[in-house]
């Protein structure tokens, strides 16, 4: 399915539902509000499901990954040959997100959308557009058809996985590198300084830190991208992976499918759904709130509360996964639990 027509599908969420979920609230067995953020979320649910009573059965982890030509410039303390040996990690089953993953129950769809390297495994979804971006401190890290082609890739592995059903999906990520580009990717959208939004990814030391601000700067200086237009930024200074979670937010929100944002990298992809189609911000939950320097800034402003704050910064889909176990537990609360009259308890004079 087209980005254009993807985007023309995404509508307001059901006012109806989620008054009726939060009438079925206020009458459960306890004192209202007692939930807190619990409550909140699961009217949230009912509005986007349209379903009163949402059930999340289908749980669904998409973890889409790329390599990055900016790694020559020395940002990142792993070579990007290990995005490949994750990928196959992630396969047998072996990483933190399958741990995670098997433990909220969830399947994990594994995308190549572009590593630099030629994988065969029936297990993994390919949609490689290329063999690693280009290096964003010499020119765009690809073409403007190409960031086009990443998105519509994203959408179309989501239309086909909606086809095995699925109630809610996660949004993660794979990339040696790939914190650089999401840096760029902010700085532009957000208008914050690159020194304020460029962490220590891998966990790299504070020379390397200096190098890698200066390389987002240098980035942003040798490509100009639009801040306007988000496909020419991720054209410009983004990655496949970041292409690719983007369409998938986008098909997500078209089919009023709940969407897990995890943390950083699939923050930037947000950012890009969000530029093309504000609407889908209603549509995304944030999992948690990474250490990363930059991802705080993205929350502010999409406007999104995280979940969770547990000092995590992997990636993988790691914190969309434990969000989607929150996601379901406050579904189960509004549709599980009795209320007042249902139990024949007496409620406040």
């Amino acid at each position: 399915m087209s980005l254009e027509e993807t985007v023309r599908r995404i509508e307001a969420l059901d006012e109806r539902a989620m008054r009726l979920a939060r009438e079925r609230q206020d009458n459960l067995t306890k004192p209202r509000r007692s939930l807190g953020s619990l409550e909140d979320l699961a009217i949230k649910i009912a509005g986007i499901t349209g379903n009163p009573l949402p059930k999340i059965t289908e749980k669904v982890i998409i973890t889409m990954a790329g390599d990055h030509g900016v790694t020559d410039e020395g940002v990142s303390v792993f070579p990007k040959e290990v995005t490949a040996q994750m990928i196959f990690n992630f396969l047998r089953g072996g990483a933190a997100i399958n741990v995670l993953a098997r433990h909220v129950g969830a399947r994990i769809v594994v995308v190549d959308m572009g590593v630099a390297a030629a994988l065969q495994d029936e297990r993994l979804v390919s949609r490689k557009i290329a063999y690693g971006t280009a290096n964003i401190t010499k020119g765009p890290a690809m073409t403007h058809e190409d960031a086009l082609r990443s998105i519509e890739a994203g959408i179309d592995v989501l239309e086909l996985e909606t086809e095995k059903g699925m109630d809610i999906v996660g949004v993660g990520d794979m990339g040696i590198g790939n914190t650089t580009p999401s840096s760029a990717i902010t700085a532009v959208i957000t208008g914050e300084a690159v020194r304020a939004v460029t962490g220590r990814g891998t966990g790299i030391d504070d020379t390397m830190l200096e190098r890698k601000i200066q390389v987002v700067e240098e980035a942003l200086r040798v490509n100009q991208p639009k801040r306007r237009d988000p496909i020419d930024v991720l054209a410009k200074v983004g990655g496949f992976e970041i292409g690719g979670m983007a369409g998938v937010m986008l098909a997500a929100a078209a089919h009023r499918i709940p969407i897990v944002i995890d943390g950083f990298i699939s923050g930037a992809a947000a950012l890009i759904a969000y530029k093309l189609a504000p609407g889908v911000k209603e549509y995304m939950i944030a999992a948690h709130r990474s250490v990363e320097r930059g991802h705080a800034g993205i929350l502010e402003y999409l406007e999104l509360t995280p979940l969770l704050d547990l000092n995590m910064r992997l990636g993988e889909g790691s914190g969309a996964a434990l969000g989607i176990s929150i996601v379901d537990a406050a579904c189960k609360i509004l549709t599980e639990m009795a209320t007042f009259g249902e139990a024949g308890v007496a409620e406040q004079l």
